[in-house]
């Protein structure tokens, strides 16, 4: 049975944060707007509680969890263990930069890496922290002033990193000057091939552009430290890179002597269901950024792994932050990867994706709406478009598809991501039961049906009055 969504007390709480938040001025009007509009209003919810594969709304209502704190719960939604370790380390440690925990996380680290090539390691608390201290690290190293990135990327919401990323143009607006020192080049997913061009014949231009196009027009090679990229578009709508892409960049680097940077916030420790996401390319890349699932979605802790000569003796590099390397961070860090191992986490990821990929290797096909399947590992997208039939009407666009889905997802008692794309996304816990990993894509598909049939339709939606964007 579905749930009434926004429930009666979620709805006063949204009603509640409307004078406090982002969006609070306009909540109301948008609410009204979508409404006179003839849409069905969006499922919202609030959380309340979350263990293990479930979350639970302030109504009550229970949902298996794709969401995943953006893909920050690698073991599920408060793991008892995780818990356990950061209330000893902050009874212990309280907050102090010299702990032993801080040296015993950095050497696990390092026996994990791309090659065990990536011994040296410094600190940062969020993955946005990270990547601009590994751009900075990669300037000072090669003394040059340039850094390229992609179209679609996605690496952080500071000033910096919105200047790095490429995600969209909004992105960065009223920035413009701020980003002199960024040089943005194409990423090959299917919705940005020119006309005419196959896939292949566009990873061949973007290629050839970053080999070629930027060093001969736009900046010298000599002039570059460093590329970065992410070895699956993650915020972009997940959209995985082919191993010609990511192999021809490692080329290119070293023809020119640039470092190869990993932003493996997102996709590293698993979610591709093999320890890093460069694992899946015949690649070792220079740094390799980290975030995200390092320390199981209980303490923040983030930062940069890199060759020895890179960070080894680089005196103009400086990073770190008060609350970077925590004792609860740090502790937080070791007991996820003790569990990893432990549990063969990583091995039980693998055997998911295979559900998904058997789940949804016919969909494209069966539904008139869906328009494309990506999957690495439980790295997973489903890209929706209008049908060029008489379900749907015709000013209703890709995305309009992909939020109703999403909103028939939640009310079923899935929770996933569409943001912006006209992508669902979906991040479910590396160690997910399968019984419940299961059960969820009997819950996606019965969405899809639905929406596929006519039968409901989402269209524009209020903003969240919380802060809470993406939702």
């Amino acid at each position: 049975m579905a749930y009434d969504l926004p429930g009666k007390k979620t709805k006063a709480f949204l009603h509640s944060c409307k004078s406090y938040f982002k969006h609070g001025l306009t909540y109301e009007l948008d609410a009204k707007r979508s409404n006179s509009r003839g849409f069905k209003p969006p499922a919202q919810i609030m959380l309340d509680r979350a263990k293990g594969d479930h979350i639970w709304d302030l109504d009550g209502n229970k949902f298996i969890d794709f969401q995943n704190g953006w893909a920050t719960n690698p073991l599920g939604n408060c793991h008892p263990e995780i818990l356990e370790a950061v209330r000893l380390a902050n009874e212990r440690y309280g907050y102090h930069w010299e702990h032993p925990l801080r040296f015993e996380l950095a050497e696990k680290l390092a026996e994990i890496m791309p090659g065990k090539q990536l011994s040296r390691f410094t600190y940062e608390v969020s993955g946005t922290e990270a990547v601009e201290s590994a751009v900075h690290t990669a300037l000072c190293f090669k003394k040059r002033r340039y850094v390229v990135s992609f179209a679609s990327s996605f690496h952080g919401a500071s000033l910096a990193t919105k200047m790095i990323s490429g995600y969209t143009s909004e992105h960065n607006i009223y920035m413009e000057p701020w980003d002199g020192s960024v040089v943005k080049a194409p990423y090959p997913h299917s919705e940005n091939i020119p006309a005419g061009m196959s896939h292949d014949q566009y990873v061949d231009y973007c290629l050839w552009h970053l080999d070629h196009h930027i060093p001969e027009y736009i900046v010298p090679s000599d002039n570059i430290a460093a590329v970065l990229i992410e070895p699956g578009l993650a915020e972009g709508g997940n959209w995985i890179p082919s191993k010609k892409f990511i192999e021809g960049i490692r080329k290119i680097c070293d023809k020119h002597g640039w470092l190869m940077i990993a932003d493996e916030v997102l996709t590293g420790l698993g979610r591709t269901a093999k320890m890093w996401g460069v694992d899946h390319y015949d690649v070792i890349p220079d740094m390799l950024i980290v975030g995200k699932n390092l320390s199981g979605g209980i303490a923040p802790c983030a930062g940069v792994a890199t060759r020895d000569e890179i960070l080894g003796n680089n005196p103009s590099a400086s990073s770190g932050s008060t609350f970077a390397g925590t004792p609860a961070g740090c502790a937080a860090g070791l007991k996820t990867l003790e569990i990893y191992q432990r549990d063969s986490v990583i091995d039980h990821a693998k055997k998911l994706s295979e559900i998904a990929k058997n789940r949804m290797a016919e969909w494209v096909e069966k539904y008139s709406i869906v328009s494309e399947v990506r999957q690495l590992g439980l790295l997973m997208g489903i890209s929706f478009a209008v049908p060029d039939n008489d379900k749907i009407k015709e000013d209703w666009d890709n995305s309009f598809i992909a939020r109703t889905v999403r909103d028939q997802m939640l009310r079923n008692g899935v929770w996933a991501i569409c943001d912006s794309e006209s992508t669902v996304r979906m991040y479910p816990a590396l160690n997910m039961a399968e019984k419940v990993f299961s059960e969820a894509f009997d819950i996606i598909e019965s969405a899809i049906i639905e929406v596929d049939s006519g039968a409901v339709l989402v269209g524009d939606y209020p903003a969240v009055p919380t802060g809470v964007t993406g939702f």
